[in-house]
């Protein structure tokens, strides 16, 4: 099995769901954890399934709908553990199901503000330590939703996600941080309903994989995680 001894992720929107099931695979790969919620009292499930690893875990949170939100996860990361070599930019909101000219402009801007311009905001604090230290691995999570106008601040925020994440890539390019987008699949999740296709569960183990590539792998890809069933052991 490859380890990620030594290394901190900082997985967004880890309290339950997708990022949790990333922070629980991480975890067993030996990498350390900064789990992330709206308020600490919503990570504490989280931390309880963290505690068999002999790892090490902090916990940190900040409303993605707010820039100052942000800016307090990015201090709180900064003052401990003080680096982040694994980004899961993870964190997200499904606006209400509305007739596309009955979404309001604010709707708009709430749903980019945490799917799409926390993101990017994460990424300028992280990274440019990462190029420093010539390792990084930025995974930000995207949708293959399409066609479903009743959800369209979504989507739109998901397809600024790819296109944010390409140029990323290419910024990055020879630097040892790789950028890639994952797509969970459609998963019955509190964001993706009681209909979705899979169990939570099944995000791993190809969640995981753009956090495993080699050194100087691939980059700019989209990776899908219901794609992969087994990874080495």
């Amino acid at each position: 099995m490859k380890l990620l001894e030594g290394k901190w992720a900082l997985v967004t929107g880890s309290s339950r769901g997708i990022g949790q099931q990333i922070a629980l695979g991480l975890a067993e790969r030996k990498c350390n954890i900064v789990v992330h919620g709206r308020e600490l009292t919503n990570v504490g499930e989280t931390l309880d399934q963290l505690r068999p690893y002999e790892i090490d875990v902090v916990a940190v949170a900040g409303d993605f709908s707010t820039a100052a939100g942000v800016q307090t996860v990015i201090e709180s990361v900064n003052k401990e553990p003080g680096r982040v070599d694994i980004l899961y930019n993870n964190a997200a909101i499904q606006n209400a199901w509305k007739e596309m000219w009955d979404i309001s402009l604010e709707e708009w801007q709430e749903t980019f503000q945490i799917n799409f311009f926390a993101m990017v905001a994460l990424c300028n604090a992280f990274a440019p330590e990462m190029v420093r230290r010539g390792y990084g691995r930025i995974i930000n999570l995207t949708s293959g939703i399409k066609d479903i106008p009743q959800l369209s601040p979504y989507s739109v925020s998901k397809a600024a996600v790819d296109k944010y994440t390409e140029d990323l890539a290419a910024k990055l390019k020879g630097t040892n941080v790789l950028a890639n987008r994952l797509d969970p699949g459609w998963l019955r999740t509190d964001l993706g309903g009681p209909d979705g296709m899979f169990e939570v569960t099944t995000v791993l183990p190809g969640a995981l994989v753009p956090a495993l590539l080699n050194d100087d792998g691939p980059t700019g890809r989209l990776f899908a995680a219901q794609d992969f069933k087994l990874l080495e052991r």
